[in-house]
């Protein structure tokens, strides 16, 4: 297999000291990266993140280190695929094998985007095993849909009474053309293009928003078992599209505006009710709304979203992926 990928940017979007503070912040010794709001635990969709972060801050090293713990604790299944989660107050620390498809999704971008610029062969094998591990255990089609699976086991129509169900945050749509290359298959296009559709007809409640859980086994609609809710995991939704070069200003201005407080902060929202249950004030959050505001209207970053000062591992990812995504794409809006 030819892998193509771009050339290390001669200023990486990521800047040296942003990512040191988010290392001295997220990154154990050991090569985990800890979520520190969730009880320290790592998890694969962290490790992805870690990978595409150090890659983004051209941190070879780095990427090293992230991708030893990851394949050493978390590339346990016999598929390709990694265990979801690593508890350090567990022993052994992985009690649940099951993946999570967005993690898969993010380890494997990151590997082959590494091993492409840093001409590093055995990142793309393994990137090419995780890719075919998510295509054949995680892509399924239902309904006439090509969809993604959150996990290999446990959502599909066989596993639940209102399955499948998907989470459409887990659509990583910048992620598709390249695993199509890893492991060439038109489910890819199909899957990306059914995610895409997908998240288009979710428009729950008086803020029109998508559900975090989706029962997709008749219409769409909120699945059983979860809160009713815009939720963490949604927020991402419109950073996605928008790092894709989905443009969609109809579909971005929707998603703004139904996750957006009066006061201009993003939020978790009830979707039976379509008002706020937890307004979101860190930077990485508010930063979602201010890349929409860019892609759509041309609008400038606020100083806030430029400044980075880390204090959880979740928003703090996604402002460092807001910010190399507008130094790469609009710098207009910086």
């Amino acid at each position: 297999m030819v892998f193509a990928g771009p050339a290390p940017a001669a200023q990486p979007p990521i800047q040296t000291a942003e990512w040191a503070l988010y290392k001295s912040r997220f990154l154990d010794v050991s090569g985990r990266i800890v979520d520190n709001a969730n009880g320290n635990i790592s998890h694969s969709e962290g490790q992805g993140y870690g990978l595409l972060l150090a890659y983004l801050a051209n941190s070879p090293a780095d990427f090293e280190q992230i991708w030893y713990f990851t394949q050493t604790e978390l590339l346990l299944r016999d598929d390709g695929l990694a265990v979801w989660k690593w508890n350090p107050q567990e022993d052994p620390h992985v009690t649940d094998t099951n993946n999570a498809t967005d993690g898969d999704i993010l380890i494997a971008y990151a590997l082959a985007l590494a091993g492409a610029a840093w001409r590093q062969p055995e990142y793309i094998k393994a990137a090419s095993v995780i890719a075919r591990g998510i295509l054949n255990k995680t892509v399924v089609v239902s309904g006439g849909r090509t969809i993604l699976l959150p996990g290999a086991s446990g959502f599909s129509a066989k596993d639940r009474d209102d399955g499948p169900v998907v989470n459409p945050s887990y659509w990583i749509f910048e992620a598709f053309p390249v695993l199509e290359l890893l492991a060439p298959s038109d489910a890819w296009r199909k899957v990306s293009q059914g995610g895409l559709d997908i998240i288009r007809s979710l428009q729950f409640g008086p803020a029109l928003l998508p559900a975090e859980w989706v029962s997709l086994k008749r219409k769409p609609e909120p699945a059983t078992g979860f809160d009713k809710e815009f939720s963490y995991n949604s927020i991402r939704i419109p950073l996605y599209l928008a790092r894709a070069g989905v443009e969609d200003a109809q579909l971005l201005k929707r998603l703004q505006k139904g996750m957006t407080t009066d006061q201009g902060l993003p939020a978790i929202v009830d979707l039976d009710s379509g008002q706020p249950k937890e307004v979101l004030a860190d930077a990485g959050y508010q930063i979602v709304n201010h890349i929409v505001a860019c892609v759509v209207d041309g609008t400038k970053l606020p100083a806030a979203d430029i400044r980075f000062e880390p204090e959880f591992y979740y928003p703090s990812t996604l402002q460092l992926l807001g910010l190399a995504f507008v130094r790469e794409k609009h710098p207009e809006c910086l």
